[in-house]
């Protein structure tokens, strides 16, 4: 095991560790001190986020597919759902923020990383195959949760705005836990064979010992944690970077959703530069289905218990990003067959979305 592998997570809790602590003065602030932290937590922060990528890998080739990209999914997904709900119910308490986070999610997943893996997998191997089947079941949830999620709550009367009722955003939770768990038992169980792509390409590490394996998953925990922990003390970094160069708010939040993202998207490439882009997309669009189907009903439950409102439908503007990016996927994978041409067309969609946080 490379000391990176470990190095990294321990220098990212003892980093956050020593913001703990007011005497040794370790945080950004608009000085030589707090420029030089920010540099260290830059270097820090993206080591350990390779760091985790490497375990992740590890364990999947110990366990196999879809099981190894499941874990990934999942474990980015609980720690992302647990950043989310601290943040919405922190001292500001924006009621749109589990909607803005998840939305830019989708389209960071299903438009960036989707399109760079089918752009960098069509440049190496001019095309790639995959599961048809599988895909069409991420793509049927997919568009189901998201409609009833960041959509519908636009044209329902029970309560005025873009505001799901409490009737209403108990039944949703309700479904959408229930639906994405019936989405697990299918892909880890049922039909475990429909996200699984045979290629030429092998595992390039040898077998793991059972030791290793449990050393694997826990500091694919801890890096994760660790990566979590320290996109807070980031945000501070790119709110005060976002209003230097005048950017909105928003920037904040797609600047960190990517970071919490590059686990999974790193892995996602190293697939597709290895030709098996059915990982790629195990990774991107189970991220996606993950991060719907646990973010909403554990963020509602917050709202309910605390009494807030919470904002769920979005803009028209936004409706139609998402529409065109169901609709886009859908002919992406509709042939089990991709090329440069597809990989494009998503990030043309992701560069517009990107814009449109800039320029509204």
């Amino acid at each position: 095991m490379p000391r990176s592998a470990w190095g990294y997570p321990l220098l990212a809790v003892l980093l956050f560790a020593a913001t703990l602590v007011p005497s040794l003065g370790v945080g950004f602030t608009h000085s030589a001190a707090g420029y030089g932290f920010a540099v260290v937590l830059l270097v820090i922060l993206f080591g350990t986020v390779f760091a985790a990528v490497h375990h992740a890998e590890m364990i999947a080739e110990r366990i196999g597919e879809p099981y190894g990209t499941l874990l990934l999914t999942l474990s980015v997904t609980v720690i992302e759902v647990a950043l989310i709900t601290t943040l919405m119910l922190g001292e500001k308490g924006v009621p749109t923020l589990a909607r803005d986070t998840v939305f830019a999610v989708v389209m960071i997943v299903c438009n960036g990383l989707v399109g760079a893996c089918i752009l960098v997998g069509g440049l190496r191997y001019r095309e790639q195959g995959f599961q048809i089947t599988g895909v069409n079941v991420y793509l049927c949830v997919l568009t189901v949760l998201a409609t009833i999620t960041l959509v519908l709550p636009n044209y329902t009367l029970a309560t005025p705005g873009p505001v799901y009722s409490k009737l209403q955003l108990g039944f949703v939770s309700v479904v959408t836990i229930i639906l994405y768990g019936v989405f697990l038992y299918t892909q880890a169980i049922l039909h475990r064979d429909y996200f699984v792509h045979e290629t030429a390409g092998g595992g390039e590490h040898g077998p793991q010992s059972g030791g290793a394996l449990v050393l694997s998953i826990a500091l694919l925990l801890v890096s994760l944690l660790a990566v979590v922990l320290l996109a807070k003390k980031f945000s501070l970094v790119v709110e005060a970077g976002a209003a230097a160069i005048g950017a909105p708010p928003a920037f904040a939040g797609v600047v960190v959703a990517l970071l919490i993202l590059m686990p999974e998207s790193v892995a996602a490439l190293s697939a597709a530069r290895k030709n098996d882009l059915q990982k790629s997309i195990n990774l991107a669009l189970g991220s996606s289905l993950a991060t719907i189907g646990l973010t909403i009903p554990a963020v509602a439950e917050a709202a309910y218990l605390l009494d807030k409102t919470l904002v769920l439908g979005l803009e028209s503007r936004d409706t139609a990003l998402l529409a065109m990016t169901m609709l886009v996927s859908m002919m992406t994978f509709g042939t089990g067959r991709t090329n440069v041409l597809f990989g494009l067309v998503h990030l043309v969609i992701f560069a517009t979305f990107l814009l449109l946080v800039f320029v509204p």
